[in-house]
């Protein structure tokens, strides 16, 4: 582990004070350049165009088209709205296969239009769905599966679609994390029917609200732009049932902006990825998940595993003792879809199914990064990291006696 010294006073466990006194989020905001930001709101009052499929909104879509290298982005207001038009345009119905390590958004795409998410377990070396357990799910109501890129780690397309081939189903992407990812050589938008990217606040690139599905396939994607706008084809004809997803000119602006910035962006994200590498090599139980460095990845998330059987102190002591120094470690995507509600009632056996992921869910542990982030911050969580594992008997005994509602959220 690279040498540093302990924390300056005393863990908050211990009786010290905070490090940090103000809190550090696993997903604060990113900001482009704030003047070409205020530009372009100035832009849109000057034209008085706020939604329906505004200039900043095609603009915006030609932009992800040229950078994902796909014929169609049909921009939406957000990426929970995106995953229900595709799904719908796709025609899913009865029950479609999905991975149980999710944000719950997925399922819930599903569920909203009365469609069974069926969760399938993890591959715990990638954390994405694992194409072998997926074939003994398929029943007769099957009509499609869902893939996930977790982490912007690309899932096993091949065997998926290969899969999905054998018994005529149909196939679609999660992407949320993956945007400007690649696998195989191949920018993550181009595989199945089509792919959701999110740009929401928290992603590293964000229209404030935003998301969209990307396609090669010319039919979904007039379908798509159909399904955004209540199904109008023109002022005053409507050919099809739709809804409204229609993204605003000011997220458009906001997703423009970052765009510039996305080289810069990920430079950061790489810098502190590589930061927290060093400063955590050796520590026993502490290991950070690895990105290929054959594919382009956007390196948005710090994810750690504490391995139960290594480490001195489990995930939720590590989150317990973070919490209380500012620093807001995340358990995503804990306890798992399929242990949430309205799943866990509907499907209460669901687990039995589920060994990689009820393993791999209690040991992932999200550590703050993006624009926000220094090498300073990144090396005195390290510290804190670090120093509990090192004290780890009168941490433990600390937090047991601790009854305040933090500590009892963290260890649940």
């Amino acid at each position: 582990m690279k040498s540093v010294k302990s924390v300056n006073g005393t863990l908050v466990i211990l009786g010290g004070t905070p490090a940090f006194s103000q809190p550090l989020h696993v997903g604060r905001p990113n900001l482009g350049d704030r003047a070409a930001m205020l530009r372009r709101v100035n832009e849109i009052f000057d034209r008085r165009w706020f939604t329906n499929n505004g200039p900043l909104v095609k603009e915006f879509e030609s932009r992800i088209q040229e950078l994902v290298g796909v014929k169609h982005c049909v921009a939406m207001c957000n990426a929970t709205i995106a995953l229900e038009i595709a799904i719908r345009a796709l025609e899913l119905r009865g029950e479609v296969i999905v991975p149980a390590y999710t944000f719950i958004a997925t399922a819930h795409a599903l569920q909203w239009q009365k469609i069974t998410p069926v969760f399938a377990d993890m591959d715990p070396a990638t954390h994405n769905i694992a194409p072998e357990t997926i074939e003994r799910l398929i029943t007769p109501r099957t009509t499609g599966i869902i893939g996930v890129h977790v982490w912007g780690r690309p899932c096993d397309t091949e065997t998926i679609e290969a899969i999905a081939a054998k018994h005529k189903l149909k196939v679609m992407y999660d992407a949320a994390h993956a945007f400007v990812c690649s696998h195989r050589g191949k920018m993550i938008g181009n595989f199945g029917a089509c792919e959701v990217f999110s740009f929401h606040a928290t992603k590293f690139i964000n229209c404030f609200e935003g998301g969209a599905v990307v396609t090669n396939d010319d039919a979904l994607a007039t379908k798509l732009r159909l399904m955004r706008n209540f199904g109008f084809v023109d002022y005053d004809k409507v050919i099809y049932p739709g809804t409204n997803g229609k993204m605003t000119e000011v997220c458009a602006a906001m997703g423009l902006t970052s765009l510039e910035a996305v080289d810069d962006l990920i430079a950061v994200n790489r810098r502190n990825y590589g930061a927290y590498c060093d400063n955590l090599r050796g520590l026993t139980g502490i290991s950070i998940i690895q990105y290929n460095p054959a594919e382009r990845n956007n390196f948005q998330y710090i994810v750690v595993e504490v391995d139960p059987e290594k480490s001195p102190l489990s995930r939720d002591e590590l989150v317990a003792v973070l919490h209380m120094e500012n620093v807001l470690a995340r358990k995503y995507f804990w306890p798992g879809c399929h242990r949430m509600e309205p799943y866990r009632s509907l499907q209460p056996n669901a687990s039995m199914l589920l060994p990689k992921t009820e393993e791999i869910a209690k040991r992932i542990l999200l550590l703050p990064t993006g624009q926000t982030i220094n090498s300073q911050i990144i090396e005195t969580i390290c510290r804190i990291i670090q120093t509990a594992i090192e004290k780890a008997d009168v941490v433990r005994a600390a937090l047991g006696k601790n009854k305040s509602p933090l500590i009892a959220e963290s260890l649940r």
